[in-house]
């Protein structure tokens, strides 16, 4: 299987023999890398659980996992490890000097590699390679 949009990926469930365990509500990121590193899953009794993305197999219509031992419960030592993709979704995307656009989306390979960026800017989607591009810290209005 190619790339997937990584927005696509947090609307599959999360699946034990085809048993739902969960939904992911997030996908956290190394940015140096532009690598997927995994996903944040709202289990069945309401916790929240780390999925390194190695871990998952990513189908067409789940994300299966071969034991349920795989989802860690210290979400928060990831989380202060990685940066959240829905935290990132409309900030700015750089590379040098040059504005490339807003962030709309991501297409992660099996991997978890950053095939690429999926940017807004002038009214247009464009995809863009994630070398060199950087993220710029959102912006406090002065209103």
């Amino acid at each position: 299987m190619g790339s997937r949009s990584a927005t696509e990926l947090l609307q599959l469930p999360v699946q034990l023999q085809g048993i739902r365990l969960g939904r992911p509500v997030d996908l956290l990121l190394d940015l140096e890398d532009w690598r997927a590193l995994g996903l944040v899953v709202l289990c069945g009794d309401e916790s929240r659980r780390f999925l390194v993305f190695a871990a998952a197999d990513l189908q067409d219509d789940a994300i299966a996992v071969p034991s349920a031992l795989l989802l860690l419960e210290d979400v928060d030592f990831y989380l202060d490890r990685s940066r959240s993709l829905r935290s990132l979704l409309g900030c700015s995307v750089v590379n040098g000097r040059r504005g490339l656009g807003e962030l709309r989306d991501l297409l992660v390979r099996p991997d978890g590699g950053v095939e690429a960026l999926v940017l807004e800017g002038d009214g247009r989607a464009a995809e863009v390679g994630p070398a060199g591009a950087r993220v710029e810290p959102e912006r406090v209005s002065a209103a």
